[in-house]
């Protein structure tokens, strides 16, 4: 019992510590990095869009859960997207440069926020979204309702819309606990055993890499927490909803997805995909890369010829 006391005493000092010098040398060191776009007023708070290019169609980027820049993140993308289209990445509320916000994180709001910060950063439909993993969700509620600014999908590795999976009831302990060790810091120190995924021969610039280790320590907070919470529920939705038919949609898959997936899924990991895909009708092509789920890290000059690919094929 008494090393048990020592050990939970020792622990709570270092958290105590921990907290302390997070909170006086760590607290605003976000607020000398400028956005790299411009922040638009949302429903009254400020939304960050980032542009690039002068391309006749404008494809939209839209964030996966969970990436704590995405302006940054989709950086090499970016350029090489803008080296022919308009490209735009719209950073959520909670993510980025963005505000947090108390609004519930639904496939409404979402939808109305990402066309009212189009609009008010001076973009018009038609567009092309680019969604990554749950944006696919987002993009595929947009495109249900408002089919008409919508010309098509391009989706990377996205969550599939046809299977519901179970929220753990345990994920608000995981919350607290993940909110508690990024006040001490705790996660400050981990993220430096992660391995190095924004390299420099991947087309990242050091000030996107820099900057992005910098968000990753300030990742969580209430609006992030709500959007995880609601993920499925915003699933069910969508499921309900049927997909335009005169939409076009590229899926790009990774090849860790599928591996990922395989173990327990039929037709050897693409049951899960082959469900989602049938359920955005006949207009829908596939690739598989041979990527991780984060497949525009490193795949830029493949997403590159495949968007040409598809973009030529359903302008004609």
């Amino acid at each position: 019992m008494l090393i048990a006391g020592i050990i939970l005493g020792v622990i709570i000092s270092l958290n105590i510590i921990g907290l302390i010098i997070n909170t006086v040398f760590f607290k605003d060191e976000l607020q000398s990095i400028k956005p790299y776009g411009q922040m638009v007023d949302v429903k009254g708070s400020k939304m960050h869009v980032y542009s690039m290019g002068t391309g006749e169609e404008t494809i939209v980027l839209l964030p996966g859960f969970g990436v704590p820049l995405p302006s940054a993140d989709f950086g090499p993308l970016m350029r090489k997207l803008s080296k022919k289209y308009t490209v735009v990445i719209v950073e959520y509320f909670g993510v980025g440069f963005s505000e947090e916000v108390d609004t519930h994180r639904t496939n409404e709001n979402y939808t109305n926020e990402i066309r009212v910060s189009l609009k008010q950063s001076g973009f018009k439909p038609p567009y092309i979204l680019m969604p990554h993993s749950s944006s696919g969700i987002y993009s595929e509620y947009y495109a249900a309702k408002n089919p008409e600014e919508i010309s098509s999908i391009i989706m990377l590795d996205t969550t599939s819309t046809d299977r519901v999976e179970k929220t753990p009831g345990y994920i608000n302990i995981i919350y607290s606990v993940a909110k508690m060790q990024q006040a001490t810091g705790f996660m400050r120190l981990t993220s430096k055993l992660a391995p190095e995924t924004k390299l420099i021969e991947n087309g990242y610039t050091e000030k996107e890499r820099e900057d992005y280790k910098k968000f990753l320590s300030h990742t969580i907070n209430d609006t992030m927490i709500d959007q995880s919470l609601r993920l499925m529920d915003n699933v069910k939705e969508v499921k309900k909803l049927t997909f335009p038919e005169d939409i076009p949609v590229l899926k790009i898959i990774s090849k860790q997805a599928i591996e990922k997936i395989g173990k327990k899924d039929k037709d050897n990991g693409m049951g899960y995909q082959n469900e989602h895909l049938n359920r955005l009708g006949e207009n829908v092509s596939f690739e598989v890369l041979d990527a991780t789920h984060f497949v525009y890290q490193t795949k830029v000059d493949e997403i590159m010829a495949l968007t040409n690919q598809f973009i030529t094929k359903n302008k004609n």
